[in-house]
């Protein structure tokens, strides 16, 4: 390198004085936007590499009006209304964790950076709306765990891209990505009721939240399908210990079931804790279906038989629709519904 480019940082004009091409050149190879012949690809490269160049991004995001960044709002995670949610509980969850390192994955390879916050109080939600309209960031991916939730609505009212895990409560204009929840469910009763169960319960997670309700309903619509008019069911948030009170109620109310169908790993986690306490062997018994296929259902034992939800895949997808939210925000909000698939395990 010469003298003259070691005693300030290099510029664009510097790469394009050692590659021997223009500046327009190492600008689009640099910023990726338009095709550039593979052999001044590597020479633009190659100059990069030479002269230690490192992309300005402050000036660029005054060309673009973009910040290269992208916000992860996960909003009503406390564990009451009013309560301040605990981040080291909600980063321990599985399925949290999943959904999460697919964000960061997906949005590595768009060279967008995730800016990570809770609103799980309605001043942290005011506080994210206002971080959010001001543009500190070019979009938002939005993992919502109540039915109630406001935020979705006030974000499309911001006029900002958001692309939410899970469809909306309420009508709102925003894009989302959404798993197929009711045929899910529909998929483990025809499990459960073909590997002959005759006498079916359920365990839900908060039924305002249209996940929950709509695995509720799918199960016991295959049920009825099936001549099973009735499905005792007991609903709780989706933990751990959600899946244990869930469990005891259901079985104090109905303690001749043979199969237990909960809303998620978590909470049949905590359903094979009860039915092993009560002695109930799993499946002789009591067979059981989770959902998600989150690492918990092979941490089980018995490993657990679960309708898969493909955490990471819908992740990756949120991110290409708000990437192409960015690009085009006149376009009308799209939605990306996702198909289940049943684990069979030894819990059955």
């Amino acid at each position: 390198m010469t003298e003259d480019l070691r005693r300030s940082a290099p510029t664009l004009e510097d790469v394009a004085r050692v590659a021997g091409v223009s500046r327009a050149t190492v600008s689009r190879v640099v910023n990726g936007k338009r095709k550039v012949a593979p052999a001044v690809q590597e020479t633009v490269l190659a100059a990069v590499a030479e002269t230690g160049y490192v992309p300005n991004r402050a000036a660029r995001s005054l060309v673009t009006r973009r910040t290269g960044m992208a916000a992860v709002v996960v909003s009503g995670s406390a564990a009451a209304p009013g309560e301040e949610a605990e981040p080291s509980r909600l980063l321990s969850d599985p399925f949290f964790g999943r959904v999460v390192g697919g964000f960061v994955r997906s949005l590595r390879r768009h060279d967008v950076h995730p800016v990570l916050l809770f609103a799980d109080t309605p001043e942290a939600a005011d506080q994210a709306v206002t971080y959010l309209r001001l543009g500190n960031v070019d979009g938002t991916l939005l993992v919502s765990t109540h039915g109630d939730d406001p935020l979705p609505g006030r974000l499309a009212e911001a006029g900002r891209p958001v692309v939410m895990f899970s469809r909306p409560a309420r009508p709102v204009p925003v894009s989302f990505v959404d798993l197929a929840n009711a045929d899910g469910a529909r998929l483990a009763a025809e499990h459960l009721l073909g590997r002959g169960r005759t006498a079916p319960g359920m365990i839900t997670g908060p039924l305002d939240v249209p996940a929950a309700r709509d695995r509720a309903e799918g199960f016991r619509d295959l049920a009825a399908r099936r001549g099973h008019a009735y499905v005792p069911s007991a609903a709780a948030d989706f933990t751990f210990a959600g899946g244990e009170s869930a469990t005891a109620e259901l079985l104090d109310r109905s303690p001749g079931v043979d199969a237990v169908f909960a809303g998620n790993d978590l909470m049949a986690q905590g359903a094979l804790h009860v039915l092993r306490t009560l002695g109930r062997r799993v499946p002789e018994d009591v067979a059981v279906v989770g959902f998600d296929d989150s690492p918990v259902a092979t941490q089980t034992r018995p490993h657990l038989t679960t309708i898969r939800q493909p955490a990471e895949d819908m992740a990756e997808t949120m991110v290409g629709l708000l990437v192409d939210r960015i690009e085009h925000p006149a376009g009308p909000p799209r939605s990306v519904i996702v198909e289940p698939t049943l684990v069979i395990r030894d819990s059955t």
